[in-house]
């Protein structure tokens, strides 16, 4: 729990003896590879940081076809925000692509974090608004550039993202055909 520790005092001003208590009231928990950390139709209860691997979440469509809306990695939070904030089902899978080591922060560490942290209310709202800022930049990205330009900033949000996750996966995470995603790649490679 060091990452989230140390993730934290970027953001707030906290003491050691508030995370620790924070702390106490989360957990360590290790996904394997293709492994879910949450499930369509759960109510999510709990927000993960990410210690360690790579995960994605999914939404399906009525026609069976899985569509990549985002990853998540080292040092992010990641939940169906809008479920665990209505307390509702959610329509999303959350998937661990690797070996995933994550920090389980369960609604009732949160909302202590919220009564009793110095700054918990800056800390949600802080995670809030990058998870905004991220959704916007994705609506944009995906309405107003061309596929050429979303592969090529794909890598500024997700680093090393081409080595970690499926090609498909990526793909789909552009809003492109695999086929397309080929073209791509192959038309950037050095000429010999």
């Amino acid at each position: 729990m060091d990452k989230l520790r140390q993730a934290i005092k970027q953001m707030i001003s906290v003491s050691d003896p508030e995370l620790d208590q924070f702390q106490s009231q989360c957990l360590s928990r290790s996904f394997r590879r293709q492994e879910l950390l949450l499930r369509p139709g759960a109510v999510p209860n709990e927000i993960f940081f990410i210690e360690q691997g790579l995960v994605r979440v999914v939404v399906t469509d009525q026609a069976g076809t899985e569509h990549t809306i985002h990853f998540a990695l080292e040092h992010q939070f990641i939940t169906d925000y809008s479920s665990f904030m209505l307390q509702q089902p959610s329509l999303y899978s959350v998937q661990a692509l690797e070996e995933t080591q994550v920090v389980v922060l369960p609604r009732s560490a949160i909302e202590w974090g919220y009564a009793h942290l110095y700054q918990g209310d800056k800390l949600g709202r802080l995670v809030a608004e990058f998870y905004f800022i991220y959704q916007d930049n994705r609506i944009r990205n995906l309405y107003a550039r061309t596929p050429k330009e979303r592969y090529d900033t794909i890598t500024d949000v997700f680093p090393n993202i081409h080595n970690r996750a499926p090609q498909h996966m990526i793909a789909s995470y552009l809003g492109i055909t695999p086929v397309h995603l080929s073209r791509l790649k192959k038309a950037d490679r050095p000429k010999v």
